[in-house]
């Protein structure tokens, strides 16, 4: 229930307003979001490679209101993708279709994705598609497919509590697209998506025994120690080389398994987002973990 609500929340106009005014909100907001500007994102990577950390740089934002809006965001991630080559930094990009203008038309989020995808490539980096609600799966995916086919240098997000995923994974893996398998963040119907936590954990274990094999060098994204160890037996046991896949977490979340990864040998990303549209982001973090609603409760009330 209190998941719900807060998915719901982050889509509230009002709640935003208050949030953004709320200084403590803001103040925990920062737990999971490096800043507003790129620098901070920038500073972030360089701390994490610093540690061992490789890093994907996401500026926050969604569902644009225009098409010029989109257009900006293109050259906006252009110009990431300059920083990051010339700081040297082990890091590539994170981005949302909705943010590029998939709302307007998927012809014309596709024209802008190509060149931050051959600007990405040109680089030696790589751009990862993030997966958003189910309204948008199916049209991710087939943008996903189409610049893969141009591209080397493009990958994905499938998310496991959807029916669909099994499916997605095997033609995607299929095409050496590479994938982040996560849990999922949104709020969808028990006709697409698995209810049950264990039943969104046993789809999880499945599609990670799908894609370790597959050739391709995927990311397995989690912050429970269960997925972890699954993972972590599964290629051990299948002889599958820790530099053949990665473990990915979300900047300020269990950052002590991110360390105990590394000191075990495995390669490890943290996601770092930047930039003033963080409401939603943070709602979806607070609705995986209502532990830190009750931080903000606390010292609201005090």
């Amino acid at each position: 229930m209190i998941r719900a609500t807060l998915i719901a929340l982050s889509q509230n106009r009002a709640a935003k307003r208050f949030v953004l005014c709320n200084s403590l909100a803001r103040s925990t907001a920062r737990r999971f979001v490096a800043g507003e500007e790129l620098g901070d994102a920038l500073a972030a990577a360089r701390a994490s490679n610093e540690a061992g950390l490789k890093a994907t740089l996401d500026f926050l934002g969604e569902n644009v209101a225009s098409r010029d809006d989109a257009q900006r965001a293109r050259d906006m991630y252009l110009g990431v993708f300059d920083r990051i080559a010339r700081e040297k930094l082990d890091a590539n990009v994170s981005l949302k279709l909705t943010q590029l203008g998939l709302d307007f038309a998927s012809d014309f989020c596709l024209e802008l994705m190509l060149p931050i995808v051959k600007h990405a490539e040109a680089l030696g980096n790589f751009v990862r598609i993030d997966m958003e609600g189910s309204a948008y799966t199916q049209r991710t995916i087939e943008i996903a497919r189409t610049l893969r086919e141009q591209s080397p240098a493009v990958g994905t997000v499938i998310q496991a509590y959807l029916h669909r995923s099994e499916q997605d994974v095997r033609a995607l893996s299929a095409i050496g697209c590479r994938i982040r398998l996560c849990k999922g963040a949104y709020l969808e119907p028990p006709e697409i998506a698995f209810v049950e936590k264990k039943d969104v954990d046993a789809n999880y274990v499945k599609l990670m025994q799908i894609l370790l094999p597959s050739g391709v060098y995927h990311a397995i994204a989690t912050h429970d120690p269960r997925m972890i160890a699954a993972t972590r037996e599964f290629a051990e046991k299948h002889s599958i080389a820790k530099n053949n896949f990665e473990f990915q977490m979300l900047y300020g979340i269990r950052p002590d398994l991110q360390r105990q990864l590394i000191r075990d040998g495995y390669r490890m990303r943290v996601y770092i987002p930047y930039g003033r549209d963080w409401f939603p982001y943070f709602m979806r973090r607070l609705a995986e973990r209502p532990a830190n609603l009750m931080f903000i409760a606390r010292n609201f009330f005090r």
